[in-house]
């Protein structure tokens, strides 16, 4: 089993763990590597081309018992299912504020002693030309590591990589690519949509 150093967010929900496991068995998934020591990080999961990249993120997160948030718009949040998204890691955000999206969620790992923030670096499962620098600027602005985490549908793999700790003294392009470094499109679900790869 995965290694997880004592100061990541955990879960704390025996039911979850059991219920992660089985549906990891019943997708035939295994999980592979090491978290970091650092209680505080941006977990970038790539490829993303297909809906059953959540549902085997949300059984890795269920198995492993590690608190791992994600961001919404928050106009989802509402009954009856906000309570749900919350439960499930959700957090809710403004895109309609002049306080924008990255300083939002600076202030919300300011806030936490403990978080691991889940995003999709390219935004969405269909093929775009190239990532989005969203979750490197928030990296960079909360002053926390890069960890990249691959759902490899080779060997249906998800696959935990060392931290990229010098996130802060690299440039947005350096660091993006150091990151796109760790993936390839072969990793992807359906690979002709795993742009920028």
């Amino acid at each position: 089993m995965i290694n997880i150093p004592p100061n990541i967010p955990r879960s704390n929900s025996p039911f979850g763990r059991k219920l992660g496991n089985l549906m990891l068995k019943a997708m035939g998934w295994k999980i592979v590597g090491t978290f970091p020591s650092e209680n505080k990080f941006v977990a970038a999961v790539a490829p993303h081309t297909s809906n059953w990249d959540f549902f085997i993120g949300i059984a890795v997160k269920l198995s492993l018992d590690v608190e791992i948030r994600f961001l919404g718009k928050h106009t989802i949040f509402i009954p009856p299912f906000g309570w749900l998204l919350r439960k499930l890691g959700g957090i809710p955000v403004r895109r309609d504020t002049s306080h924008g999206m990255v300083t939002q969620v600076r202030d919300i790992f300011n806030a936490n002693e403990k978080l691991i923030l889940g995003l999709a670096p390219k935004g969405t499962r269909k093929y775009t030309p190239e990532w989005k620098k969203g979750f490197i600027h928030i990296a960079q602005s909360a002053e926390v590591p890069i960890v990249p985490m691959a759902i490899d549908y080779r060997s249906k793999t998800f696959v935990v990589m060392p931290a990229i700790d010098n996130a802060a003294e690299l440039s947005p392009d350096q660091l993006l690519n150091q990151v796109k470094q760790q993936f390839s499109k072969r990793m992807a679900k359906y690979p002709e949509h795993a742009s920028g790869l």
